[in-house]
């Protein structure tokens, strides 16, 4: 009897260029191999002891749904933390809380797009941004950046060229997931006047917007979301920001109700997010503000380290982070997956490699960033120096095997 077909679908669903390569590694880890994780973006700076300690203290029984959108306490700790940035505008009724960054990446492509539709992406993008638009039925249009140009957007006449009667919104990650690049002010006013001259949506994930290390202050679609009501929605996460990657927390902002009616839909359909982990959350408002600075000094004084350690090996061309904590590496080899692979089943140094993430992931066209790799600097900066120094020595090994 012929098996029952799957869809065609889950078979075409991209895989993330960030996890991609895990088999490896927990076949390496078996043979007891210690692996340097330059791959995934994990902090491993300490989540707020407070809150933990609302962990300790919770009492109540039995565990319930929480509201579709959110909890009220959720909901006001998010409130509290955009007034603290200024805009003083947000509250309660425009934020949705979400099930981290990611469902709210699915919320605002589900809400502003039917199938078929096309959203302009600016890459190297998040490899995610794939997965959940081939979910969705959306064609991503990818509008290339360079690393000569330290990843930042290209010129108003680019961008326009790629605009057809199908493309619905612009998304963008500020600041940059993989790239670490933070856009100007002239930068997003330009993203904000073409989406006013073509009428499209406007889609802010702004998931590491405490991470930048530049001198100029980030610039937030909140700026200017009273002057686009209608077409600019933000995507947020605390997943990163107090290292509460596990608590799956995120929310969505937006002016427009027809959005965040849409969004509540998507919503209810999964019933709620965790009623625990949104109470974790909203002690956000007791986290002190030392937290967010010492991080800052840290994530820094990481990037600085990685990129000189970079910077120190023959054929190895980067350009400067100016925020997240990512930064790609163009390496001087012809394939950095096949190089990605060798360093898992091959590679060892007293028993350590390291594990990094193909830069072609990252790219709607494979064939694109094939010499690159996305490293995120999230180690204390010892075990950074030793995965430069794995790197090196692996790069000067490799080479005979090309």
């Amino acid at each position: 009897m012929m098996a029952t077909k799957l869809s065609q679908r889950i078979h075409d669903l991209p895989i993330s260029a960030i996890r991609k390569l895990a088999p490896f590694a927990d076949k390496a880890k078996k043979q007891g191999v210690k692996i340097y994780h330059l791959n995934i973006g994990q902090p491993d700076v300490k989540t707020p002891q407070v809150m933990i300690d609302s962990l300790k203290l919770w009492t109540q029984n039995p565990i319930a749904y929480a509201p579709s959108g959110g909890t009220q306490e959720y909901l006001q700790a998010l409130e509290t933390y955009y007034h603290d940035l200024g805009f003083l505008f947000v509250n309660t009724n425009n934020i949705l809380a979400t099930i981290a960054g990611s469902e709210g990446i699915n919320m605002a492509m589900f809400a502003v797009c039917d199938p078929g539709d096309e959203i302009m992406v600016f890459e190297p993008f998040y490899s995610n941004y794939a997965t959940s638009a081939h979910i969705c039925g959306i064609k991503l249009i990818p509008i290339e950046t360079s690393i000569t140009s330290s990843f930042h957007l290209p010129d108003r006449q680019k961008i326009e060229r790629a605009i057809t009667t199908k493309t619905k919104a612009i998304l963008y990650s500020n600041p940059c997931n993989p790239t670490g690049a933070v856009y100007t002010k002239d930068e997003i006013q330009l993203l904000i006047d073409i989406v006013k001259k073509h009428n499209l949506f406007l889609l802010s994930d702004e998931v590491y917007r405490e991470y930048t290390f530049i001198d100029r202050p980030h610039v937030s679609i909140l700026s200017y979301m009273r002057e686009i009501p209608k077409q600019a929605v933000l995507i947020d996460s605390l997943s990163k920001r107090y290292s509460l990657c596990g608590a799956r927390l995120g929310n969505l902002v937006t002016l427009n109700k027809e959005i965040l009616a849409g969004a509540l839909k998507f919503a209810i359909s999964r019933l709620s997010a965790g009623l625990i982990d949104q109470h974790v959350g909203a002690q956000l408002v007791h986290v002190p503000k030392e937290y967010t600075k010492s991080m800052q000094r840290e994530y820094r004084s990481r990037r600085d380290v990685m990129l000189e350690g970079l910077r120190s090996i023959k054929g190895v061309h980067v350009t400067k982070p100016e925020g997240a904590f990512y930064i790609i590496a163009e390496l001087p080899v012809r394939d950095a997956q096949l190089f990605s692979v060798w360093l898992l089943e091959s590679f060892r140094d007293t028993n350590e490699t390291v594990m990094l993430a193909p830069g072609n992931g990252f790219y709607k066209d494979p064939a694109k960033g094939k010499r690159q790799v996305r490293i995120a600097y999230v180690l204390e900066e010892s075990q950074l120096k030793r995965s430069i120094e794995l790197l090196k020595k692996a790069l000067h090994e490799y080479k005979n095997t090309e």
